[in-house]
């Protein structure tokens, strides 16, 4: 079982202003992976404590979903802040969420959207809105187990991979 945790990004949301809907979006989805949510918590759009909050939780968890904070606003610092904790980046993860969501949006080439590996966990961080979350989780959950299996050592033959998920 994959544990995994959830950080809303959302100044309003931190305020109790806001719903969490993408937050719940999210736990559902996961539910198609076989998940625990072993920590959940909405916290302000601030650099430091998303930096705290990315590092203890993956002490907890194997797997840290990030929502919100994504976009080009001047509160929009969840990459940078990503990026300061993750020891590898996987540029593949981004490229294949936004190509996604261009397909519904143009405004989705506007996502600065990363994720990475830090320690023996991955970090996928997902735009704020529910539509968003949907779409971009969506083309990246297939491949969160057999990533997180690589990054805890598992040895296997990828391109053998291949024969069980043709190309779409």
């Amino acid at each position: 079982m994959i544990r995994a945790a959830i950080v809303t990004l959302s100044d309003k949301g931190s305020k109790g202003e806001r719903e969490d809907k993408s937050g719940e979006v999210i736990r559902t989805m996961l539910q198609q992976i076989n998940t625990s949510i072993v920590a959940y918590e909405i916290i302000p759009d601030e650099k430091d404590l998303i930096i705290k909050k990315l590092r203890e939780f993956s002490k907890l968890s194997d797997l840290i979903i990030t929502t919100g904070g994504t976009g080009v606003g001047p509160r929009d610092i969840t990459p940078e802040a990503t990026r300061a904790v993750i020891e590898k980046e996987l540029p593949g993860f981004g490229e294949a969420m936004r190509m996604e969501g261009m397909k519904h949006t143009p405004r989705a080439m506007g996502s600065r959207a990363v994720a990475g590996i830090y320690q023996q966990t991955l970090i996928i961080n997902l735009p704020g809105s529910p539509k968003g979350v949907e779409e971009n989780l969506s083309v990246v959950l297939p491949v969160i187990p057999h990533t997180i299996n690589l990054i805890k050592g598992a040895v296997t033959d990828c391109a053998k991979d291949r024969e069980q998920h043709p190309h779409r």
